[in-house]
């Protein structure tokens, strides 16, 4: 179960997000650092930057998950596990801030971001965590040996971080996403007794909700790439710290996989954004080039007409419905073992 101090790290991780973004979306105006709402009639401006504050809180859980174990409970055996991460994450942090800073238009290029994220798995690398034995969607389990910290565990972190990255856009999307992701990692590494990865899980998870409460719709706030890419390297790299890469993989690819493909078909040079009319968002390019496009014509189909918040709430609703699947398979292949532990 987990302990008082586990609890008030959560606690941290919310409150400091939920205090301390009404500020900072207050400073971000007035040094002009916001966005266009482009997704509005009135093309609003809103703040920028808003997952500096959400790392930043979850972190600070982080941390204050390990003090806590040191100072009152003496255990030091999840410290190296908890600083590589947060270190991983804050070089998430420097790669979005570069990006979003140069701005949406004149930032890095995505091969140079993709390049630039091989630096975020270096520490990971180097504490050779996680287990080499991985079980894969249709293979047995298989034992990479040292192939696993010099190969998988970058391509793990490079490929969330890039394709977590790459559906958003929308008030509330990608923090819901993350939270729907991340708390289904977060409870099976909790019940698998991988207590590093389930706090890790816990303290995005809760500091996400609170951003939440500024980013759904009408947001007064947006992410920006810090949030992006953090949320994608924290989500690799609990799947590596539970050994749960999987149940991970199962979560991740059907959608993420759709919107690459769909991504791919427009050379990843269409926007995933709508048209914007009188009644609600068209598509934009009259074909789908992107699960956002997907939605919205979907919800034409269905509704009649696609509103920004129908558009995320279906997408939302899909990635609930397959990371519940994937909860309800994990506790079927532990049921399986308790009763046959020989299965």
């Amino acid at each position: 179960m987990p302990t008082i101090f586990t609890v008030f790290s959560l606690l941290i991780s919310f409150f400091v997000t939920f205090l301390f973004l009404p500020y900072w979306i207050k400073r971000a105006k007035e040094h002009n650092l916001v966005g266009r709402d482009i997704n509005k009639l009135n093309g609003r401006s809103v703040a920028e930057l808003g997952g500096l504050i959400v790392v930043f809180s979850a972190v600070l859980g982080i941390l204050s998950y390990v003090a806590f174990s040191v100072f009152i409970y003496n255990n030091t055996t999840e410290l190296l596990f908890l600083m590589a991460s947060s270190t991983s994450i804050f070089i998430a942090v420097l790669i979005g801030l570069f990006d979003d800073i140069l701005g949406w238009k004149i930032g890095l290029r995505q091969y140079q971001k993709m390049l630039l994220t091989f630096l975020i798995a270096i520490p990971i690398m180097v504490i050779n965590t996680g287990v080499s034995s991985v079980r894969l969607p249709f293979f047995e389990w298989i034992n990479f040996g040292v192939l696993f910290p010099l190969i998988l565990i970058p391509v793990g972190i490079v490929g969330a971080s890039n394709v977590f990255n790459m559906l958003a856009g929308f008030n509330g999307l990608e923090a819901g996403m993350g939270v729907i992701i991340l708390s289904s990692l977060g409870f099976i590494s909790f019940m698998l007794g991988e207590h590093s990865a389930a706090v890790i899980s816990g303290c995005f998870v809760v500091a996400l909700i609170a951003f939440l409460v500024y980013n759904w719709y009408p947001a007064v706030v947006f992410p920006g790439d810090i949030m992006t890419l953090s949320v994608g390297t924290a989500i690799a790299i609990v799947a590596i710290l539970g050994n749960i890469e999987l149940y991970a993989l199962m979560m991740f690819i059907p959608l993420y996989l759709i919107e690459f493909l769909l991504k791919s078909k427009g050379r990843f040079r269409k926007e995933s954004f709508g048209q914007i009319t009188q009644n609600g968002l068209e598509l934009k390019y009259g074909k789908i080039y992107g699960l956002t496009h997907l939605s919205i014509w979907l919800n034409k189909k269905i509704f009649g007409i696609a509103t920004e918040q129908r558009i995320v709430l279906l997408i939302l609703l899909f990635q609930f419905f397959i990371s519940l699947s994937v909860v309800i398979y994990f506790l079927a292949i532990i049921n399986a073992y308790i009763a046959n532990p020989w299965f």
